[in-house]
C-alpha cells in the first residue's frame, strides 16, 4: 500500500471511507466550479464526511485532508444530537417554535393544533407515527404555497413537488427542460423557522433557470428571495443538525 494511503488509514476504493476510531464514515467528494479551495464537512446526522474541492483539485489530496482532520471530525460527531424519543409532553419544533405535544386518550386520533399544543388521542403506541405524518402533511402543504410563491416571481410555471426524506441535502432541482423537473425538499424544514424553509426554495426554483451555481443563478435568487439569505443560509449550518434529532 503507497505510503500516504497507510498514514491516511483510508480505503483506496471507489467508494472512500474514512476510518476514526469506532466507525468508518463514507466520503463524498463533490468539485465545484466555483469552489478556490478544499472544504470538509460533516453531514446534518452524521452520515457521511463532504468534501468540496476545485475542479482542478485531486481525489488524492481531498482524500489526505480528511485523513489528517480526523480529530476534527470526531468533535462534529460528538456534536450530533441523539434522537430525540416522540413522548406525550415532549416540546416539537414546528416552524421555528416548540409546540407541547398533549396526548388525551379520549382526543381525537388526528393530530390538531391548537396555538401552541399538537392534540391527538388514539392509541399512545402509535403517536410518534402519526405526528410524523402529520408534519409530513403540513410540509407539503406550506411548501406547495411557497413553490407557487417563487414560481410566480420566476415566471415559471411550478413543476412537481416531492417531499425528500434525505439525510444529506435540504433540496434538489432534477429533470430535464423538455421532459419536465421536479423539485424535492426535505420534509424536516417544517420545523425549522419559516424563512429558512422558503430559502430552500427559492434556491431550488433559481435551479429551475439556472441549473448550476454560476453567477446567473445567485443573481436570480437574490432577486427571488424575500428575506435575509445569509441569515437562512446560517441557521440550516448551526441548527440544521438538530432537525435530524426528531424522528432519527
Amino acid at each position: 500500500m503507497i505510503d500516504w494511503l497507510r498514514r491516511a488509514r483510508i480505503a483506496p476504493a471507489a467508494d472512500p471511507v474514512l476510518e476514526l476510531a469506532d466507525r468508518a464514515l463514507p466520503i463524498t467528494i463533490r468539485r465545484h466550479a466555483r469552489a478556490t479551495r478544499l472544504t470538509m464537512r460533516l453531514a446534518p446526522d452524521g452520515s457521511e464526511v463532504r468534501i468540496t474541492l476545485p475542479r482542478w483539485g485531486s481525489t488524492r489530496d481531498a482524500l489526505a485532508f480528511a485523513a489528517e482532520r480526523t480529530s476534527w471530525v470526531e468533535a462534529q460527531l460528538a456534536r450530533v444530537p441523539q434522537v430525540l424519543a416522540i413522548n406525550p409532553g415532549m416540546r416539537l419544533p414546528y416552524r421555528g417554535q416548540p409546540v407541547l405535544l398533549d396526548w388525551q386518550a379520549k382526543s381525537p386520533r388526528r393530530p390538531q393544533l391548537h396555538g401552541e399544543r399538537l392534540q391527538l388521542g388514539g392509541p399512545q403506541d402509535s403517536v410518534a407515527p402519526r405526528v410524523r405524518r402529520w408534519l409530513e402533511g403540513e410540509a407539503m402543504r406550506h411548501l406547495a404555497d411557497d413553490l407557487a410563491f417563487y414560481c410566480n416571481r420566476a415566471n415559471h410555471a411550478p413543476p412537481q413537488l416531492r417531499l425528500s426524506r434525505a439525510h444529506r441535502r435540504w433540496g434538489s432541482c432534477t429533470g430535464e427542460r423538455i421532459t419536465g423537473r421536479t423539485i424535492r425538499i426535505n420534509w424536516r424544514l417544517i420545523m425549522a423557522p419559516d424563512h429558512v424553509r422558503r430559502s430552500v426554495v427559492a434556491h431550488e426554483v433559481a435551479h429551475l433557470a439556472h441549473f448550476d451555481h454560476s453567477p446567473g443563478f445567485y443573481a436570480l435568487l437574490g432577486s427571488l428571495y424575500d428575506d435575509d439569505l445569509a441569515a437562512a443560509d446560517l441557521w440550516l449550518k448551526r441548527e440544521g443538525r438538530n432537525l435530524y434529532a426528531v424522528f432519527g
